[in-house]
């Protein structure tokens, strides 16, 4: 809701002639809390009502977070705009403001997230995970109840709630490199409706749209959703585009991370690439072998 609300105050601010209303619509991912995203599959998981609400003509525009959006969209619909992206990192925030480096041995982290759970195992094995869904506040209040010693939420999420004080660290990319599309909100519209495109191509923000680009064409050649063990983060750097990635292992035992350079009309094929240099490096392996043990869990 925060982010529809940022949208209509972009939308007025470059088309004060409109009037524009807000329509919430609850998705599955909402309301199934109870029950790991791994387990309950990611295809359209916060998306699916909304595009059906688009297809219906109930809404003219569905706002999401891009990291939420899959990397295949429903015939007759397209992102209009990609909006400018909030800093993508993801954040600590413990009980007792112990960072990453001081938690003490076998401290427990609330997240339901495999990426972050992979990432930060990888950086400190004797740690440990325990599954934490809801929004940022849901998942504050259960970290103070449940005393786990620690959560990881993006930057992005807590900082739109003014909950910046909570923050105990910023991750460095080097522990943790964050979700593809982590940051930015997305603009879904129907692909026939010529009005509404000129309407949002105006809060289009063209790096951030690069970057994304990059990071989503990265995400889709390693046949990957929103829940697996993927990072990563593109930029654009002095009219280049610069992008890494990596893929872990549940159990943070294996990693393979590396990055690519390239022009900004080739960031899909940079993307492309760089899955492809994964690939070969054994995010293959990696990946399937995650996928088997999901299945065995269930």
């Amino acid at each position: 809701m925060w982010q529809a609300c940022w949208v209509v105050q972009r939308l007025k601010a470059v088309n004060p002639e409109r009037s524009y209303r807000i329509k919430g619509i609850s998705t599955r991912g909402d309301k199934v809390l109870d029950v790991a995203l791994a387990k309950i599959g990611d295809k359209g998981l916060f998306t699916k009502e909304l595009e059906q609400a688009l297809f219906r003509g109930e809404i003219d525009l569905a706002v999401h977070s891009m990291k939420d959006l899959p990397t295949s969209l429903p015939d007759g619909l397209v992102i209009g705009a990609v909006c400018e992206r909030e800093f993508p990192g993801d954040v600590l925030i413990s009980r007792d403001h112990k960072t990453l480096d001081e938690l003490p041995p076998g401290a427990v982290i609330g997240t339901s997230s495999l990426r972050r759970t992979a990432q930060i195992l990888h950086y400190r094995r004797d740690l440990k995970t325990v599954n934490l869904r809801g929004n940022v506040q849901t998942r504050l209040n259960k970290l103070d109840v449940n005393k786990f010693d620690a959560t990881i939420l993006a930057y992005a999420g807590v900082h739109r709630m003014g909950l910046d004080s909570r923050i105990t660290q910023v991750i460095p990319y080097e522990i943790c490199l964050p979700a593809v599309g982590q940051g930015s909100i997305a603009v879904e519209i129907a692909l026939d409706n010529e009005e509404i495109i000129a309407l949002v191509k105006n809060i289009d923000h063209s790096d951030s749209r690069y970057a994304v680009s990059a990071e989503r064409s990265f995400l889709k050649k390693l046949e990957g959703g929103c829940q697996v063990p993927i990072g990563a983060y593109a930029a654009v750097e002095g009219g280049y585009l610069r992008l890494e990635g990596a893929v872990v292992s549940l159990d943070g035992r294996d990693m393979v991370r590396s990055y690519l350079t390239g022009g900004l009309q080739e960031a899909e094929e940079v993307g492309i690439d760089l899955a492809e240099k994964l690939i070969k490096m054994g995010a293959g392996e990696i990946l399937s072998k995650m996928r088997q043990e999901i299945m065995c869990d269930e």
